[in-house]
């Protein structure tokens, strides 16, 4: 779209005076940074008192002036938001209702009071003034960032923007000050990439309901969330809660499930999350939703992130975008902590380094956290790295884990009702995986074989949810799939090899996998794949079955994918069938031969979630190198093998009828 600022203003207020369009300047050439700040946005206020108190901003301002700061940043002008750019985000009745409180009388105010508390607001005459400036000045910062005339600006705005909805005002925020900036930026300059990073210690509903659905925006919020208990409450904020259509992936919550968290837990998400996801990105701008609450001392958010802490942050966060970022201040309450800590973020900005951190490692709670986030993004973000996130925990080698109960449960289960054995390891392979290889008695006699791998007992997959954590649906969900696989598989009349990837707690066989390096194609696969490969030499390709049907659940699917690459030539002489059933997971990656590809897309079958990203249409050239896809309309992943298994048992009944 042309730069057409101006025309955009002509439906603007004209009862004032006011700027119309972005007021051009040149600063000196050794002012990069600038800042914005106006006295008029103290103009709301409650008279009784309200957390949310103008001292909020002049507080930062006159420390920035004490510190001569001020001096070394360029003073952009402020001005109000206009009609057309805040109807680019909310609703004409949310602009007509802020246009209205200028005109309330005494009366009206009180007559109103108890309708805006429970939407956590209070308005007065002054509100209207005072939001249109604010948000008017955050636009002003983002668009002098975006155009090239400034490198960094800090927006010291208020009332806060981020729980603004487009329909409703709400959490002490009436226009959101950083959603509509974002959209102003789009339409106004070259810059469409944009990654909103909100530290604010409570989600902003606001700001991700705006861009759910829109993959030019990322949205990232760290926040206390408490399952869903702490404001603004809900679902939304939650770690599952990663957008909608084609913005699927393009939301990412980092839900704390507790108050007290500190600068290592911020760091630590940071390094795991926030930025590989904002490297892989690539934003074009970058936009700090900067609200202090999570401020050591601040009594509503009742965190501890220390003034180093937000300037680290920060510094991070410089390093992306070319250095094009903007600070825009939300919440903060208690006037001594805001300060300081938006003094720390002025620092960086200005090219400071940040004050050094003492040593320190991140809570147990910020590591679980952080690492369920990372099984949900993984989804979405090449470079997150789950594995690498997972918590390691020091306990006793006499305990017994929830996962080691859950997998004995099922292992008996399965010699109960159908005589399975174990299938012994030798070597490496024992420790880790012992006891979690089974088979059916006619193993080395029938001529055609099941081969089911899985991951049963990896708690933290398989979790329904991260904020119910229901253990008993969890535990039943693959062993009711497994007892209508077994019936089936009994009723045809096949043999079938379970194969349990997860390995016990406590060991690892990384360091040892490489023993069978010598073995082709091997040593640039993981200990699954060992395993894999390990049963395909010593028992499947020297059963008596001529038939063979892979069957990988979860993320057993790379692994068995890695197993073909590796044993491709006699492979794909038995192999008749390979279904993976990914569901919410990542697709498997196919080996770049044509050979290969050739073979695979007429004997696979991929069984996942109808809102699997993968099926977006700028993503389907991906899944092409797969045979059968089967969407499953299914939202919950404990549902989506049961609701599946149909679909399963038809196609290899089908591959199994073709000739050998």
């Amino acid at each position: 779209m042309a730069d057409n600022h101006e025309a955009m203003d002509v439906d603007a207020d004209r009862r004032a005076p006011q700027r119309s369009v972005s007021v051009p300047f040149q600063p000196p050439r050794d002012l990069t940074v600038g800042y914005v700040y106006s006295s008029e946005m103290t103009s709301h206020f409650n008279p009784r008192g309200h957390q949310e108190a103008p001292e909020r901003i002049t507080r930062i301002w006159q420390a920035i002036v004490d510190e001569r700061y001020n001096t070394k940043m360029q003073w952009l002008p402020i001005r109000p938001v206009t009609k057309a750019e805040a109807l680019l985000v909310h609703s004409q009745t949310t602009w007509d209702l802020i246009e209205a409180y200028q005109y309330m009388s005494e009366q009206q105010i009180v007559d109103s009071e108890a309708y805006y508390e429970q939407l956590s607001l209070y308005v007065m005459p002054g509100t209207t003034r005072a939001a249109r400036l604010s948000c008017g000045g955050v636009i002003e910062a983002c668009l002098a960032v975006a155009r090239g005339r400034l490198r960094k600006v800090f927006a010291i705005c208020r009332p806060p923007g981020h729980h603004a909805e487009p329909d409703q005002s709400m959490g002490f925020c009436f226009f959101n000050n950083v959603a509509v900036a974002t959209r102003v930026v789009q339409e106004l300059t070259p810059i469409k990439r944009i990654l909103i990073l909100d530290w604010d210690v409570h989600h902003g509903n606001g700001t991700q309901r705006t861009f759910n659905d829109d993959p030019s925006v990322l949205y990232i919020s760290l926040h206390r969330y408490e399952g869903g208990n702490f404001y603004p409450c809900g679902e939304f904020g939650g770690m599952t809660s990663c957008g909608e259509g084609s913005g699927l992936g393009f939301s990412v919550n980092i839900p704390w499930p507790e108050k007290g968290m500190g600068d290592p837990d911020y760091i630590h998400a940071f390094q795991r999350i926030v930025m590989p996801i904002a490297m892989e990105f690539a934003p074009e701008l970058v936009i700090i939703s900067a609200g202090f609450d999570a401020a050591l001392g601040d009594e509503l958010g009742e965190c501890k992130v220390s003034p180093a802490g937000y300037a680290h942050m920060t510094h991070m966060l410089s390093g992306l975008a070319g250095g094009r970022l903007v600070v825009a201040l939300e919440g903060g309450y208690n006037l001594n902590a805001t300060m300081n800590s938006a003094l720390a973020v002025t620092k960086v900005i200005l090219g400071e380094a940040p004050d050094p951190l003492p040593p320190m490692h991140a809570s147990e709670t910020a590591t679980e956290t952080v690492y369920l986030v990372a099984k949900e993004q993984s989804k979405y973000w090449k470079n997150i790295d789950a594995n690498s996130c997972e918590p390691r925990e020091e306990v006793e080698s006499i305990s017994f884990s929830i996962p080691e109960v859950l997998q004995a449960h099922r292992a008996h289960y399965l010699y109960k009702n159908y005589k399975m054995m174990q299938v012994p390891l030798l070597g490496f392979l024992q420790n880790p995986f012992a006891g979690q290889v089974i088979c059916t008695p006619d193993l080395f006699e029938n001529k055609t074989l099941v081969v089911l791998a899985h991951e049963f007992g990896n708690l933290r997959l398989e979790l329904e949810s991260a904020m119910t954590c229901d253990l008993n649906l969890e535990r039943s969900y693959l062993l009711d799939f497994t007892k209508e696989l077994m019936r089936w598989i009994n009723g045809e009349g096949y043999a079938l090899l379970d194969v349990n990837l997860y390995p016990k707690p406590f060991t690892s066989v990384s360091q040892n996998s490489k023993r069978l390096s010598n073995k082709k194609n091997l040593e640039r696969y993981d200990d699954t794949t060992a395993l894999l490969t390990y049963l395909w030499d010593n028992y499947i390709h020297l059963s008596g079955a001529k038939k063979v049907v892979f069957i990988g659940h979860g993320p057993a699917c790379q692994p068995l994918m890695n197993l073909i690459d590796a044993r491709f030539n006699s492979i794909n002489r038995y192999v008749k069938a390979v279904v993976q059933v990914v569901g919410f997971a990542k697709v498997p990656v196919t080996p770049k031969k044509d050979e290969f590809r050739s073979w695979y897309a007429k004997c696979s079958c991929v069984l996942l979630s109808a809102n699997h990203h993968i099926l977006r249409p700028e993503a389907l050239h991906s899944i092409k190198k797969h045979g059968v896809l089967c969407p499953i309309e299914e939202l919950q992943p404990v549902r989506i093998v049961m609701k599946g298994l149909p679909a399963i048992q038809a196609f290899i009944k089908a591959q199994l009828e073709k000739p050998i």
